[in-house]
């Protein structure tokens, strides 16, 4: 026996990529009104739209999200709207770009690039080398794991903290966040890559920056919530660390005029770290898998975990 097409809504906004991906995972495109099993959610926001929806739509089954932060899906009320709904994220198919960027932002900021694009003199000579520099990565998804392998090339001493110590490929040891201020005072390089829920929110304060080596520099590719900006903007003002390369903010957009847009050791990208040139094709990915996997009575790739938040 043929088995049945899953039916599947892409909504709000027609992506033909993702379009493609429901033909290539064997499901068929319907409309609202056609009792969609299946929902594509397309757009980077519109967090209550989605919840209205999901509501109405009693035959849906599976929500694809298209972001790995679900922050804003949370406080909504979406994903906690259905009980009997399964969600996923796109979490760990951006990893590649994400975990690129924070590289070249590593790179950029050891090197002193900030002071030098700037710069309009010879100056001194100054920077300092990624080589076996002890790297300290808060998160270990999928953008602290692909970070890891790229940094085996500087035989890096690197951490992770994470929630939970489950072991990771190219890490020396893997942490639980009760061992975040242990760590801090060692590292040289610190890079943000965790999940932003009410328990990250402001983890990086005046505490934490209190306790960095003052050579050390951070790197902000999550969300911009995970730091508390002002105090950021205070270290490196004093130089309690060294410099800091952040491609999310709070807020977001940053502002014009904001002191972090002039600080000579300070980089601010808007947000670009997964572009959606990037992140299209990779979704589309993720969406035929999962399709094939949810027609297959397969665990789905990114599931969110209603409890923890992500």
């Amino acid at each position: 026996m043929t088995a049945v097409p899953l039916r599947v809504s892409i909504m709000p906004d027609a992506v033909s990529a993702y379009e493609q991906a429901v033909t290539g995972g064997g499901g068929v495109l319907v409309g609202t009104g056609d009792e969609p099993e299946v929902l594509i959610w397309s757009r980077h926001g519109a967090p209550d739209v989605l919840a209205s929806t999901v509501t109405e739509l009693q035959s849906i089954r599976w929500v694809q999200l298209p972001a790995a932060g679900v922050e804003d899906f949370f406080r909504s009320g979406a994903v906690k709207s259905r009980e009997d709904v399964v969600w996923t994220s796109a979490k760990g198919a951006y990893a590649e770009p994400v975990a690129e960027h924070a590289h070249a932002l590593v790179l950029a900021l050891l090197r002193q690039l900030p002071e030098r694009l700037r710069a309009k003199t010879w100056g001194q000579q100054a920077g300092t080398s990624l080589h076996r520099k002890r790297v300290l990565i808060v998160g270990g998804g999928g953008i602290g794991k692909e970070l890891a392998r790229l940094l085996t090339v500087y035989s890096t001493a690197t951490t992770v903290i994470r929630r939970r110590p489950l072991p990771i490929p190219h890490v020396q040891r893997v942490l639980t966040m009760e061992h975040l201020h242990r760590e801090l005072p060692d590292a040289e390089v610190v890079v943000l890559a965790a999940a932003l829920t009410p328990e990250t929110y402001g983890m990086f304060s005046e505490v934490e920056f209190a306790l960095m080596n003052p050579r050390a520099v951070l790197v902000n590719v999550a969300r911009g919530g995970l730091v508390v900006t002002d105090h950021l903007v205070d270290a490196l003002e004093s130089g309690r660390i060294a410099g800091a390369a952040v491609d999310v903010t709070d807020p977001e957009p940053l502002p014009n005029g904001h002191p972090l847009w002039s600080l000579d050791n300070a980089i601010v990208t808007p947000h670009t770290a997964d572009t959606i040139e990037m992140i299209v094709p990779l979704l589309a990915k993720r969406i035929e898998e999962n399709l094939i996997r949810f027609a297959t009575g397969q665990q789905l790739v990114g599931t969110i975990n209603r409890a923890e938040g992500y």
